[in-house]
């Protein structure tokens, strides 16, 4: 039977790793999408530097580990852990984010682009104001699934120091010698930010297949 006195007595701890993860998942999450944004424009710009730069932050950040990222950011440039965690969790998700959303620009209509330019509006315009809301639109569950992903890799900071669930979960385990009971626990603060985001990414698909 799961011992829910050390969910009682170490309350505190958990709360305060709770809400320490949901921050730097806020902050991760936004970062993250404007990064992403950017990254994708790049992507498919027609200014060649440009796009290089862009293919070369994807293929570089997807292909090596995340804990590596956030080893770079707290032992490298000697960021705090929730910091440097934090930044590693922005970049990393960044990459992916790019991805999705380039593939939701390339689904947009091409004669629209042109439309757009051949109208008078630049470049970064017609980006923001004809294809991303479109292509935004289209990635949403993958955009989704990403920041799921980003709840879950948040646990990356209780490895450098982060103060984060993970961090609170290792303490109170080295406290009492108790390692099942206190990661249920752990699982369960989890699930309460991942759960309501993942029926939310179901609602704002439903309401997209709805309009079309």
């Amino acid at each position: 039977m799961i011992d829910f006195s050390i969910l009682a007595d170490h309350m505190d701890k958990y709360l305060l790793g709770f809400g320490n993860t949901l921050k730097a998942s806020l902050l991760a999450l936004f970062f993250s999408f404007v990064l992403g944004v950017i990254v994708a424009v790049m992507r498919i710009s027609p200014y060649k530097l440009l796009n290089w730069v862009g293919t070369v932050f994807v293929e570089f950040v997807r292909n090596i580990p995340l804990l590596l990222i956030a080893f770079i950011f707290f032992y490298g440039l000697r960021f705090n852990g929730f910091l440097a965690g934090t930044f590693a969790l922005s970049i990393y998700t960044a990459s992916f984010i790019a991805e999705a959303i380039r593939a939701g620009i390339q689904s947009v209509d091409k004669g629209q682009t042109e439309a757009a330019r051949s109208s008078g509006l630049t470049y970064i315009q017609t980006m923001r104001y004809i294809i991303l809301p479109q292509a935004i639109k289209i990635v949403i569950p993958p955009l989704g699934n990403q920041f799921i992903n980003l709840v879950k890799n948040s646990s990356i900071l209780g490895v450098i120091a982060g103060l984060d669930l993970m961090y609170y979960g290792d303490t109170i385990a080295a406290k009492t010698y108790v390692t099942f009971d206190v990661y249920i626990f752990v699982a369960m603060f989890y699930l309460i930010l991942t759960i309501p985001l993942s029926y939310f990414v179901r609602y704002l698909e439903w309401r997209l297949a709805k309009s079309y």
